[in-house]
């Protein structure tokens, strides 16, 4: 009874199985379930070592050698065949044994009812002297997250890998917060009301996006979002502005910076949104998060990415990798099996200079993490382009 999965009973009373629901109506009154257990057993286990006795004296006499012979052959047949060997194999097969003695300590527990009933009344008057509390019902144990993690951990044999993973991406996304997945603000694609016409209509025929972020003057001034595809019928004509963008944006949605990512995919799904702008306590614009980034975070990559994306990771043929300094850790974490530090700086640049405590120069070499690196390139007081040796690269 003790032994037995409280998830699987759980399961089993789901699908009606009448064993399952006479096992969790025991468990929902431990004191009962343990008290007339108790009894029973130590009610057979004096009435064997006294019938031992009587019969030991009958066909023996009642030489004092004699019963204690008796006494220790009944001691040990009722260790061995009424203590161990029953509670090993009942402790083996939980679920078959409990749901199938269900049926009979469901009638002995009513039998021994006013027995138990007084005996429970003295444990628990002095269980409250002693200031003890106990759970009685155990049918029902609240579960942690980290248990349920434990759960799909252990549940390898069971669950694909890739459903393992999916399961553990998606109780990691209340840990996770917007920022640690957003796009940064210096590789936000963005237009630019005041661009030219002939300059604005090309980069809407060659974006990579369907919605953007659009813009007057700086990235300060967001003015709204655009679907591009309601630009199609725009695009035909010669007199096309930027001032004809305007009927078509929708209001901007923008998100504070520590909101956990499962919050911001319930926020999306309500606003039946798709794409947010994240903004720090200032209002300062640091980034966007789209519906795409946080489904990364539970299912892995997609296939489509735009040219931006794909150039972050150069292999070389040393075996090393050339990468971006302003991809996020989560990221080379992900696509590349690295295990960097993820509780501070959100991408490889301030990863480097939190490291360094320094502004490297170009040839700098330094590790983090056990991951041998190279500073490649520099740009506008950061970390342009880096090398990373997944392993110790060979001493020539």
């Amino acid at each position: 009874m003790m032994a037995l999965s409280r998830h699987r009973l759980n399961h089993l009373l789901r699908k009606g199985h009448k064993g399952a629901k006479l096992t969790a109506k025991l468990l929902s009154q431990t004191d009962r379930l343990l008290g007339s257990i108790l009894f029973g057993n130590t009610l057979l286990n004096t009435l064997a070592a006294s019938l031992t006795g009587i019969i030991v004296m009958r066909l023996f006499g009642e030489d004092e050698w004699v019963l204690l012979g008796g006494t220790l052959a009944i001691t040990f047949l009722l260790l061995v065949f009424s203590e161990i060997m029953p509670k090993v194999i009942a402790a083996s097969y939980p679920e078959k044994f409990a749901l199938t003695t269900s049926y009979l300590l469901t009638p002995l527990i009513k039998l021994f009812h006013p027995v138990v009933w007084v005996a429970s009344v003295i444990v628990r008057s002095v269980l409250w002297l002693l200031r003890i509390k106990v759970e009685t019902d155990q049918s029902k144990q609240k579960v942690s997250l980290e248990e349920v993690r434990s759960l799909v951990l252990e549940g390898e044999h069971f669950l694909p890998k890739k459903h393992q993973k999916m399961l553990l991406n998606l109780m990691d996304l209340e840990r996770i917060t917007v920022n640690d997945v957003m796009v940064p603000r210096n590789q936000i694609e963005m237009l630019n009301l005041l661009t030219e016409s002939d300059e604005l209509k090309q980069h809407l025929v060659t974006c990579h996006h369907t919605l953007m972020p659009v813009c007057e003057g700086s990235l300060d001034n967001i003015v709204g979002l655009l679907h591009v595809r309601k630009t199609l019928s725009l695009l035909q004509r010669d007199d096309f502005s930027g001032e004809d963008l305007r009927a078509l944006l929708s209001e901007p949605y923008f998100i504070p910076s520590d909101t956990p990512l499962l919050t911001q995919l319930q926020h999306f799904q309500e606003r039946q949104s798709r794409l947010g702008l994240i903004v720090d306590e200032y209002g300062e614009l640091l980034g966007l998060v789209t519906l795409e980034n946080i489904l990364e975070e539970i299912v892995g990559d997609f296939t489509t990415q735009s040219p931006a994306q794909t150039g972050k990771f150069l292999a070389q043929q040393d075996g090393s990798m050339l990468v971006e300094g302003s991809t996020l850790v989560r990221d080379l974490n992900r696509k590349m099996g690295m295990k960097l530090p993820v509780g501070g700086a959100k991408t490889l640049n301030g990863l480097v200079l939190e490291h360094l405590h320094d502004i490297p120069e170009a040839g700098t070499s330094l590790k983090l993490n056990g991951y041998p690196m190279e500073i490649i390139q520099t740009q506008d007081h950061g970390v342009k382009v880096v090398r990373i040796y997944l392993s110790a690269p060979e001493k020539v």
